[in-house]
């Protein structure tokens, strides 16, 4: 990138202190009318005493303090952002569109069955949808996120086990798992016992044969794994598994390198996630909120979460009637603007689209591998899926480290690639670029990428000091972490 180039990109980023220096005393953004007696108008307990040190702004510095921080965010929609792991797809308008249907988006979640038949039955519909295209035999909308959907998954194996009066007491989960699920486990009261990888980052059955036995309850296992390497022993695996009376939680984290080419039903998975922004390109995380709806095969579908959508005649409605549900894991019935997201990305890509998309994603993730791999260490040699890991072991001689790459990608113009994941991997930079990103903002990606790897040679100090673009630039993140500074004082 040019001089000239950084000198626009910064004079486009306007400066905004704290609101709280704005404010000077009598300023007031509305014109409100003086009452005497305010609690003719509203109760004494709803009514509060003034805050002291509020800060007093006219209306049009309120709105151009909040539109100038907005401008500082980078996003999916505002430049490439390659958070390897968390897929960071772009979110399409027509599905925004979609979910701001007056007759979806004013829906109230406590309207009776017989005024929500158009939203029951496209719940209905989804979950039909993810079953197929997962090889699932039934499928639960109900969790808030991708972890919730996780919990989820491993109750009703507990709630299989416990069933049988043989609860067992250990889940298996390789090193290359997602993170949350050693936590997702040891919530349902299970002692987590990991597996290592081989040297090409996958689990073999042989690795599972030897820690196998009857005290196992389930092998919880990422494919593709957070090396972004498709687990090659998969259906092996689940056969040990199943011999042993266990079943196999497979995380749908990376559906996005699955999705209408192969499907975890046939993997030999008893049960999965979907995390519907990874795949289905809904809102991810603040943006959100998220959706992390669960399939099962046909073993663990008494034990889905109540209620449940029913078919009774010509009307779609609300049921209780399965007796060995693990019960309701959320409120209401999922975050229902997600799934109108979700239902408009499949019905728009079809069948063929979905595979399409799929195929995309793990091409531009290998481009990005094979124009990197020899200027970046690659962490596992070879061909990977939808993402790929690359390190900072080429750096080393510099003094160049995953976090000075990554903060001086931001001067650059691009979000920083996930850093220091899989934890498996020292020096971690995973680049996932899903399949929205064009040949053209790849190669602009990679040429920063090379110009990094080329300063760090000849001007170590500059990466060091990077980000020098940004509205704050480099913090003391540890000091941060461990010393936030909550509230503002005037000097």
């Amino acid at each position: 990138m040019s001089d000239s180039m950084r000198d626009k990109q910064a004079g486009l980023l306007l400066d905004e202190p704290l609101i709280f220096e704005r404010s000077r005393s009598g300023q007031m953004g509305f014109d409100a009318p003086e009452l005497e007696e305010a609690d003719e108008l509203l109760p004494p307990e709803l009514l509060r005493d003034a805050i002291e040190g509020m800060p007093e702004v006219s209306e049009p510095e309120v709105v151009r303090h909040f539109l100038r921080l907005s401008q500082w965010n980078l996003s999916a929609a505002t430049t490439f952002y390659p958070l390897g792991s968390c897929t960071m797809k772009y979110n399409p308008i027509a599905n925004e569109a979609a979910a701001r249907m007056a007759g979806f988006a004013g829906l109230h979640p406590m309207a009776p069955d017989e005024l929500a038949q158009g939203a029951l039955e496209l719940m209905a519909e989804l979950q039909d949808m993810l079953a197929e295209v997962s090889g699932m035999d039934a499928v639960s909308l109900q969790p808030a996120a991708g972890a919730q959907g996780e919990l989820t998954g491993m109750k009703m194996v507990r709630a299989y086990h416990s069933d049988r009066g043989d609860a067992r007491r250990t889940v298996l989960i390789p090193a290359s798992a997602h993170g949350t699920n050693p936590a997702s486990a040891a919530l349902c009261g299970y002692e987590v016992q990991q597996l290592e990888g081989n040297a090409l980052g996958v689990v073999e059955a042989d690795a599972v044969r030897k820690a196998i036995g009857p005290h196992v309850a389930a092998l919880m296992i990422t494919n593709p794994n957070t090396l972004g390497i498709f687990e090659r022993e998969i259906a092996q695996v689940a056969e040990v598994v199943h011999q042993a009376g266990g079943l196999v939680y497979l995380d749908g984290a990376n559906f996005n390198a699955l999705m209408g080419v192969a499907k975890p039903g046939h993997m030999g998975a008893d049960v999965l996630q979907f995390n519907l922004h990874k795949t289905f390109s809904t809102p991810h995380g603040g943006g959100g909120p998220g959706a992390g709806p669960v399939g099962v095969r046909q073993v663990l579908a008494d034990y889905l979460p109540n209620p449940r959508i029913v078919r009774d005649g010509e009307v779609w409605r609300w049921s209780d009637a399965a007796p060995k549900s693990i019960g309701r894991v959320r409120s209401f019935h999922g975050n229902f603007g997600m799934f109108v997201r979700a239902y408009a990305f499949i019905q728009a890509l079809g069948g063929n689209g979905l595979m399409r998309a799929t195929q995309m994603a793990v091409l531009n993730a290998n481009y990005v591998r094979a124009r990197l791999e020899e200027i970046y260490h690659l962490a596992v040699p070879g061909l990977c899926m939808h993402e790929c890991v690359l390190t900072d072991k080429h750096l080393e001689p510099t003094g160049i480290s995953t976090l000075d790459v990554a903060k001086r990608l931001l001067d650059y113009g691009f979000y920083a690639p996930t850093i220091y994941f899989p934890l498996v991997v020292s020096g971690a930079l995973m680049i996932e670029p899903t399949e929205s990103e064009s040949l053209e903002t790849l190669d602009e990606f990679i040429a920063a990428m090379i110009a990094i790897s080329e300063e760090a040679a000849s001007d170590p100090n500059a990466i060091h000091a990077a980000p020098t673009l940004t509205p704050v630039g480099r913090l003391d993140e540890a000091r941060a972490a461990r010393k936030p500074v909550l509230r503002w004082k005037a000097d």
